[in-house]
């Protein structure tokens, strides 16, 4: 059986709903909106009566800041609506909320879900009313949740469909290559695309799947491939004085470094010839080098506990936004803490 609580701030508690009335208020110019009153909405399954009351004021709330309310809501005439992760996000809020209750049962963990609900006063309008979710509800990770109460919490997994082969791949033409590019918003640039094209053609000798292409594509986007810092520069205009005194000595630091070698001037090259003219000039003597192209580790001895250990302390160069700014579980962590350079 589902149980359904919500859970309300107390008057002078209720911070959040506070700012999020002044936010729509001023920049949305909704004047109409008189108060917007927040729920965090649960619902649980997997728990008996006995570990729900005990949990009811010491996990889902605080009696002190906190009011409860069983199953309902009164909603009166007010305009509603609720917003809940999309599925595969990972919800903190509930899986935190799963693990104390089965602290409490000392059972099985039960299934939890959580939203936030939205309760507008006022006479707004439904157009208003719609304007407001659009600008609370991040499309990137939530959705409008339904207002009633399911019958079970247990997601149900849909089977998914065979991989397609995108046929005729290797024999389309430059315009069906085109239209094909623009259909699925890829990444990749055309060229990227005619070059895949060539290369089951020739070498596989078949047509690709779609999630080989899709694959290929996160690969080579400029998210991974840096495609943006290894651009050719080659039309390159500077009006700051001081700026262009920083660039001749780029010129320099190049001339140095590659000699007669050719090499492309690019926002890559710009940001590590420094250290590549430090490393030519014998100077980073304690540099432990490896394939990473934009990492490296210092060899460096540290004091510990009164005794001298060796240490590597590693350097690296992120052009990822860092994934837990959206989702922390869910993907890949590249780092600690945010890594925009």
């Amino acid at each position: 059986m589902v149980k359904r609580i919500y859970v309300q701030k107390r008057p002078g508690f209720d911070v959040e709903a506070k700012g999020i009335l002044k936010d729509l208020q001023e920049n949305l110019q909704i004047k109409e909106l008189e108060d917007v009153i927040l729920l965090n909405r649960y619902d649980v399954s997997g728990i008996d009566e006995e570990t729900y009351e005990k949990a009811k004021n010491t996990v889902f709330s605080e009696p002190q800041v906190d009011m409860c309310f069983d199953e309902e809501y009164d909603f009166g005439e007010n305009k509603v609506f609720a917003v809940e992760f999309l599925p595969g996000q990972f919800d903190q809020r509930a899986s935190s909320l799963a693990e104390c209750l089965q602290i409490i049962s000392a059972g099985e963990r039960p299934i939890a879900k959580s939203a936030k609900v939205y309760v507008l006063k006022g006479k707004i309008t439904d157009i208003q009313v719609e304007q407001i979710k659009k600008y609370l509800i991040n499309s990137v990770d939530s959705r409008l949740a339904s207002l009633d109460k399911p019958e079970f919490l247990e997601d149900k997994m849909q089977e998914p469909e065979d991989v397609k082969t995108i046929e005729g791949f290797i024999n389309m033409t430059d315009e069906d290559a085109k239209e094909f590019y623009e259909k699925y918003g890829f990444a990749m640039d055309l060229a990227d695309l005619k070059f895949c094209q060539k290369y089951f053609r020739d070498e596989e000798k078949r047509d690709p799947t779609m999630t080989e292409m899709k694959m290929i594509d996160t690969y080579w986007s400029d998210h991974c491939r840096h495609t943006t810092f290894l651009t050719k520069l080659e039309v390159i205009d500077i009006k700051w004085d001081l700026l262009k005194e920083i660039y001749e000595d780029y010129i320099a630091s190049r001339k140095f470094v590659y000699e007669d070698r050719k090499k492309d001037i690019c926002l890559m090259d710009v940001a590590t010839i420094a250290a590549k003219e430090l490393k030519k000039r014998g100077i980073l003597k304690d540099l432990d080098e490896s394939e990473e192209i934009n990492a490296c580790s210092i060899k460096a001895n540290i004091m510990v506990d009164g005794k001298e250990e060796e240490y590597l302390i590693m350097f690296k160069n992120e052009t990822h936004n860092h994934p837990t700014e959206i989702e922390p579980f869910g993907g890949a962590a590249t780092c600690l803490g945010r890594s925009n350079s």
